[in-house]
């Protein structure tokens, strides 16, 4: 069987210019989707270069924080801060000698008192009931001197008679003896009755102290600090009874108020009596007032280690109660006067730098730092006076370095 072989026809060679045959040129589509990847490469690099240059994926700088605040340019020279509170040096818890029942109490907490003012009173029955007795037994003892007086007047003038009569030889000496025995008989009743008039007053005098006793009064002037007890209550000198009361009310002068703050042993060198200081109070921030060392307590607190210092307000006011916490800030010799000015914006000179001839601070927010320019004033202990640039609780990087500029990342030290 032999094999055919079969010659193409011509007419299979035409090339087909429609596009519908088997022709193997590209589709436009797929030049197209090149372009777009290449694009989107280039874009993607640019993103990842600028994330680069802003330091998104720089590990964050670890910065020691320090913070903008008010200070005082007494803050300056001060060697040293200690706290304690307001004591009054003289005050006293007002009781009565007295034994009874309190029937009337004029004062309350807050109350201004002046010195022997009557600020409460016992129930006095008893004791002017025994007033009356004394005083009756003094008048019955002035009566017997009275008439004690008159027998001796008139035994002393028998017994001069007797005498002129004896020298005329008109009586007899017995007679005289007589005369003589009345009068020194009389003369020693009156003053047996003038003892007993003695003791009628001094009777008199102890039942006026029982009734004053029951007065209780103000020992000096002062303010009541606290009410101690009720009309009704049973008061005795030392409260020994049973549901009885020794003081009605605690007083202080409010005009002899101290501070006392607990010094370490380990400063006590740096306090001595004489020294100014500026007292603060937590229940008055707006108001310093001066003081001076008036005591140091020679005794320390083993327990605390601390050596308790007592200082004279130089000034103060109504604001001032005892009993409020107080921080006092012991000033050094070579200050001339604390500065009685406003406080001053200050930043720690440690976190000053400068920056093309310029003082600058980076500041902290969202954890980026900011170069913030600053002008700046006396210097304030360890800081700085800000006179333009910050405020009050601004965050600050202390000791920046060279390479650290605005708008990198931080991390604040713990």
């Amino acid at each position: 069987m032999s094999v055919e072989t079969q010659k193409p026809s011509l007419s299979s060679l035409r090339i087909q210019r429609d596009g519908s045959g088997n022709s193997q040129s590209k589709p436009a589509g797929k030049s197209k989707g090149k372009y777009y990847l290449i694009g989107s490469i280039v874009v993607l690099c640019v993103i990842v270069y600028a994330l680069i240059t802003a330091g998104v994926f720089t590990p964050p700088e670890t910065v020691q924080p320090g913070t903008v605040s008010m200070v005082y340019a007494s803050q300056a020279s001060a060697v040293l801060t200690a706290s304690g509170y307001v004591v009054a040096t003289r005050k006293a818890a007002v009781g009565s000698k007295g034994t009874g029942r309190l029937v009337y109490l004029g004062v309350e907490e807050g109350s201004i008192v002046k010195k022997d003012e009557i600020i409460g009173r016992l129930e006095s029955s008893d004791v002017t009931a025994a007033l009356e007795q004394t005083k009756a037994t003094l008048g019955a003892s002035k009566a017997g001197v009275q008439n004690i007086e008159a027998l001796l007047e008139n035994a002393d003038s028998i017994y001069r008679r007797a005498k002129a009569l004896f020298a005329r030889k008109l009586i007899s000496e017995s007679d005289l003896d007589a005369s003589r025995a009345q009068f020194k008989q009389d003369s020693a009743q009156l003053a047996s009755s003038q003892a007993n008039e003695s003791l009628a007053e001094a009777g008199v005098h102890a039942a006026e102290v029982q009734v004053e006793f029951t007065n209780i009064r103000a020992p000096f002037d002062g303010t009541v600090l606290t009410k101690d007890a009720d009309v009704g209550d049973v008061m005795t000198p030392f409260g020994a009874a049973a549901g009885s009361r020794a003081d009605i009310v605690t007083l202080a002068d409010m005009s002899s108020l101290d501070a006392e703050v607990d010094v370490s042993e380990s400063n006590i060198e740096n306090v001595h009596v004489g020294q100014k200081c500026e007292i603060t109070l937590d229940a008055v921030p707006d108001k310093r007032y001066q003081g001076i060392v008036h005591m140091i307590v020679p005794t320390a607190d083993r327990t605390k280690a601390t050596v308790l210092t007592k200082v004279n307000f130089s000034d103060i006011d109504k604001r001032v109660l005892p009993d409020m916490s107080v921080k006092v800030m012991f000033l050094s010799d070579s200050s001339a006067q604390s500065d009685t000015s406003g406080p001053k914006i200050s930043v720690p000179a440690a976190a000053v730098t400068e920056r093309n001839g310029k003082k600058v601070v980076f500041t902290v927010h969202d954890e980026k730092v900011t170069e913030t320019p600053v002008v700046l004033g006396q210097m304030l202990g360890n800081g700085i006076e800000v006179i333009q640039g910050l405020s009050v609780g601004d965050k600050v990087v202390m000791h920046p370095t060279e390479k650290l500029k605005s708008g990198a990342k931080v991390k604040m030290e713990e």
